[in-house]
């Protein structure tokens, strides 16, 4: 029996298990099993096969962004009107089939763009070059996932089949990370504590699940009411968190409530790359999304540079903006100027912990 044959299996007894007190274990015991069956399906087959034509693309500018939908939802037309690069569009489904890369710049930022080839329903056991595709979106920072706005009912339940494959594979959109410490140590058996009332998971359930990964000494502390599949997730440890913008390409072709009803959904934007309806929209999105801030430098006794920012996460300290312009500057380090939001006053002294917020400006001083 293959792993796809057990996966399968363990499927549909999940589904035919009715949801009650009683089968609670038993439905951990088989959450359990599937993700170890599943993390197996990931791993690369032992046996030397010929090498393929590689899928990656050099990850470059400040963030990355990939594009995720089905085959013919816009997804090269979009590329090709946000970057510069030209992808082939066709009214056939299938026209990408490797990964074509594009920039786009916007507030400073080199924001790299992925159009990957569409997935189709089972792209997480590897049918249409679905795994290539997945693995790559596994290293973007945010996903686009692309949805066509005419196919109405069939795209929404589209959208929750491409979250499905991704989350099969280990990507998590618009999650956090659940609030559980997990820490397996030499000896002293299983010890399980929460700060918090569970109302998912027991001491027990969660021995089972430890046990079936062969784990019988760790530490354990709930501080979020939390379900069996996120204490997996934290078992298994290789679970990517990221954010996700739904994008209804193709408003031109429907009516204004129908767009209206998609636009207040949550994480989600409507645009039209025929007529380029709200693109500036999604940029701002998109920015937000990515969670970026700018940093202006600037020499004693000049103006700021405004033309060359530096581009770093939100939440970046000034050690963080010394260790981007060079590697010894943070060791030299004496003390900062900096202007902006950030400071109480403008200019403000200020140490290597200090963090910075968008569009500030930052004089360091060396020893």
């Amino acid at each position: 029996m293959g792993i796809l044959e057990k996966i399968s299996e363990i499927e549909k007894e999940i589904a035919r298990t009715q949801k009650n007190k009683a089968t609670e274990y038993h439905l951990g015991l088989l959450k359990a099993k599937l993700a170890k069956y599943r993390a197996q399906l990931l791993e690369p087959s032992k046996s030397a096969s010929s090498k393929g034509e590689g899928f990656d693309v050099m990850k470059s500018g400040d963030a990355r962004v990939a594009l995720i939908g089905f085959p013919s939802v816009g997804k090269s037309t979009f590329l090709s009107l946000m970057t510069s690069t030209a992808s082939e569009a066709a009214s056939y489904e299938f026209t990408t089939l490797t990964c074509i890369p594009g920039v786009i710049e916007y507030k400073g930022a080199n924001i790299q763009l992925l159009d990957l080839p569409g997935i189709i329903e089972g792209a997480a056991q590897g049918k249409g070059r679905g795994r290539q595709v997945i693995a790559v979106a596994r290293t973007a920072d945010v996903i686009i996932m692309m949805l066509d706005a005419t196919k109405g009912e069939v795209q929404r339940s589209a959208g929750s089949l491409l979250e499905k494959e991704l989350e099969s594979v280990g990507i998590r959109l618009n999650k956090h990370k659940p609030n559980i410490y997990f820490k397996p140590k030499k000896g002293g058996g299983i010890s399980f504590n929460s700060t918090v009332t569970l109302t998912q998971c027991s001491e027990k359930l969660v021995q089972l699940i430890l046990h079936e990964y062969k784990i019988f000494n760790a530490e354990v502390l709930f501080r979020e009411d939390c379900s069996p599949d996120e204490f997996i997730d934290v078992i298994v440890g290789n679970r990517v968190y990221m954010p996700c913008l739904y994008v209804y390409n193709k408003i031109d072709q429907i009516s204004m409530e129908e767009v209206d009803r998609l636009a207040r959904k949550p994480n989600s934007v409507v645009i039209s790359c025929g007529m380029k309806l709200n693109l500036d929209y999604l940029l701002e999105m998109l920015w937000e999304y990515l969670a970026l801030t700018c940093i202006y430098t600037k020499k004693r006794g000049q103006r700021p540079d405004f033309t060359d920012a530096i581009i770093l996460r939100k939440g970046a300290s000034v050690e963080h903006v010394c260790h981007r312009i060079h590697r010894s500057l943070a060791s030299q380090f004496k003390y900062a100027l900096v202007w902006g939001t950030s400071t109480k006053y403008s200019p403000q002294r200020v140490g290597l912990t200090h963090t910075m917020e968008h569009e500030d400006v930052i004089q360091i001083v060396k020893k």
